[in-house]
């Protein structure tokens, strides 16, 4: 064919291919690197919500004053909440205090069973 010496006799590389890459199956992290394990989910969140609910705060507890501004959030429902409503204050607590809590719980759950920790 006329037009044969135009077509380039190399392939283009693909630069962020990572050589002796084996099919894709080496990678920088293990596949399951999160591990999950329902069991970290219950005991972070019964471990959560067991402080969270003791009444420290002018009497009140702070899951119980965040369910509490949920409430008083939906009694005005098309509304969004205002920035200045005490709602997103308690939303972000209990939420930091929750994933600080599951955080840990994993760590420590699975620090256990896989013998990270000396005894």
């Amino acid at each position: 064919m006329f037009l044969a010496f135009l077509k380039p006799t190399l392939r283009a590389k693909n630069p962020l291919r990572v050589a002796g890459a084996s099919g894709g199956r080496f990678t920088c992290f293990e596949r399951n690197w999160l591990r999950r394990d329902l069991n970290v989910v219950g005991f972070g969140l019964i471990g959560w919500l067991a402080p969270s609910s003791i009444p420290a705060i002018n009497g009140k507890s702070l899951t119980g004053l965040f369910f509490e501004s949920i409430g008083n959030e939906l009694a005005h429902f098309p509304t969004p909440p205002a920035l200045t409503s005490q709602f997103w204050l308690w939303l972000v607590t209990w939420h930091l205090g929750l994933f600080i809590c599951l955080t840990f719980g994993q760590i420590g759950f699975k620090g256990r069973t896989e013998d990270y920790f000396e005894r």
